[in-house]
C-alpha cells in the first residue's frame, strides 16, 4: 500500500447500503460513498459484506494438533479422562506448543479473526514452556492478530502443588489473565482454589477467566464463590466465566439472581454451543445485558476432531442449538463472536466506524444471517490496516 493508504469501494458495512472504505496508516480513516483518494491503493469491494474482524474469545491454541497427521481420537467420557488423554499425547507425540500455535493463528486469519484470546496450559509437568512458545508466537503475529494468553491450570492446582507459583510466574513472563478449572471437581476445594487465583489476579493486577464444567447446583454454588470475590475485591468488570453449562440446567429463580449479579459486578460469559451438555441461555442473557463472548474452545486436539477455527460457523452452531430461527437472533450472534469478544479482551479501538482500528473481513453474502449459514470463504481480511488474508488463503 502507497503511504498505508487503501481505499475500498462498494461494500455493504453489515448488510447497509453501498458505501466506500478508506484507510490510512492502520485505521478506518472515513466511510462514505463516492470516496476519493489519489494516493491510496484501489480495491473494488464489489458489493460484497463487511464485517467487523471476528473474536475467538476462547480457544487453546497450544494444544491443536492442526496441521500435524491425523489422530485417532480416544478421550474417555469424563473431564479428568480427557485431561489425562492429552497429557499423555502430549508426551507421546512431542509436538511443539509453538509451531501448533502458529498452525492454529494461520487457521484463525484465513477465517476472518482478528482477535484471540488463548488458554494455555501451565502445570509441574511442562512448566512454562508452552506460556513461553504461545509468547513467541504472539511476537511472530504481532501485526496480523491480537492474541491475550490466560496462564490455565489445566491439571489442577490445589492438588499438584507447585502450580501457584508457576501461575504467578507465568504472569510474570507476560500471560495476561489467569485462569482456574472446576474449583470442586477438580481441585476438591473450591474456596481454596479460588481465593488462590482471585489473590494472584488482585496481585499482579490482571483480570480472571476461569474454566467452569461443573454441572448443577455444584456449578452454581462455585458462581456464587466467584461472585462473593469478584464483589469483595473491586473486580468488577475482570471476571470472565467461560462455559457454565450450569446456567443452563437450574431453576428459574437462581437464574434470574445470578442474572442480576452478573450485571451488577459486570462478569461475561463466555460459550461455544457445546453439542452434549445444557448450557447457558444466550439471548437472556444477552437481552439482560451480561455481556457475552464466544470461542472455539479446542480445535482438532486430544479432546475431540471438531472445529476449524471459523466464528462464523461457531455462530451457526449457537444458533443451531439454541433452535434460532430468526434473522435478528442470528445478528445477536454474530454481535457476541465480534463486538462481544472485542469487549471482553478490551479492544477500545474495535469497530466499523471513522478512527477505530481497520480490523475486518470481505465475504461475498448477502446479510449477516446468510454469511452465518453459508459461510462464504473470507475474500479479504484486513488487521490494523493490513490484508492478511485473501480469498480464503493466509498471506502471514
Amino acid at each position: 500500500m502507497h503511504n498505508n493508504s487503501l481505499l475500498i469501494q462498494n461494500i455493504r458495512p453489515l448488510g447497509r447500503n453501498a458505501t466506500d472504505l478508506l484507510l490510512r496508516d492502520g485505521k478506518i480513516a472515513a466511510m462514505a460513498p463516492g470516496l476519493e483518494a489519489a494516493d491510496a491503493d484501489l480495491i473494488d469491494g464489489a458489493g460484497q459484506l463487511l464485517l467487523p474482524g471476528l473474536v475467538d474469545a476462547h480457544t487453546h491454541i497450544d494444544k491443536t494438533f492442526w496441521g500435524q497427521p491425523w489422530q485417532r481420537h480416544q478421550a474417555g467420557p469424563r473431564i479428568i479422562d480427557k485431561i489425562e488423554n492429552e497429557r499423555r499425547l502430549r508426551r507421546e507425540l512431542n509436538l511443539s506448543a509453538q509451531v501448533q500455535s502458529a498452525n492454529q493463528i494461520r487457521q484463525a486469519i484465513r477465517m476472518g479473526t482478528t482477535h484471540i484470546r488463548t488458554h494455555v496450559d501451565v502445570d509441574t509437568d511442562i512448566g512454562l514452556s508452552s506460556i513461553e512458545a504461545v509468547l513467541a508466537s504472539k511476537e511472530i503475529f504481532r501485526d496480523s492478530m491480537t492474541l491475550q494468553l490466560v496462564a490455565f491450570p489445566q491439571s489442577g492446582l490445589l492438588t499438584r502443588p507447585g502450580t501457584q507459583e508457576l501461575l504467578e510466574a507465568a504472569i510474570d513472563a507476560g500471560a495476561d489473565l489467569v485462569g482456574g478449572i472446576d474449583p470442586g471437581a477438580i481441585d476438591r476445594d473450591p474456596a481454596g482454589h479460588l481465593d488462590c487465583i482471585f489473590d494472584i489476579a488482585e496481585r499482579k493486577q490482571v483480570g480472571i477467566d476461569i474454566h467452569l464444567h461443573e454441572a448443577d447446583q455444584l456449578g452454581a454454588t462455585s458462581i456464587e464463590l466467584i461472585l462473593e470475590r469478584t464483589r469483595a475485591l473491586g473486580m468488577q468488570g475482570k471476571v470472565t466465566i467461560s462455559h457454565a453449562f450450569c446456567l443452563g440446567m437450574i431453576g428459574e429463580a437462581q437464574l434470574s439472581e445470578l442474572i442480576t449479579q452478573f450485571q451488577a459486578l459486570d462478569i461475561t460469559i463466555m460459550t461455544h454451543g457445546p453439542g452434549h451438555i445444557a448450557f447457558p441461555p444466550i439471548k437472556r442473557l444477552y437481552e439482560a445485558g451480561v455481556k457475552v463472548c464466544a470461542g472455539s474452545d479446542g480445535i482438532r486436539d486430544a479432546w475431540g476432531p471438531y472445529g476449524n477455527a471459523d466464528m462464523l460457523e461457531r455462530a451457526m452452531l449457537m444458533g443451531l442449538r439454541s433452535n434460532y430461527r430468526h434473522d435478528d437472533e442470528l445478528e445477536m450472534l454474530l454481535d457476541i463472536c465480534s463486538f462481544g469478544g472485542a469487549r471482553v479482551m478490551g479492544a477500545t479501538d474495535y469497530g466499523l466506524e471513522p478512527g477505530c482500528s481497520a480490523d475486518f473481513v470481505l465475504v461475498d453474502a448477502e446479510t449477516p444471517t446468510h454469511a452465518i449459514v453459508s459461510r462464504p470463504s473470507r475474500a479479504l481480511v484486513c488487521k490494523a490496516g493490513r490484508i492478511v488474508a485473501r480469498n480464503g488463503e493466509c498471506l502471514v
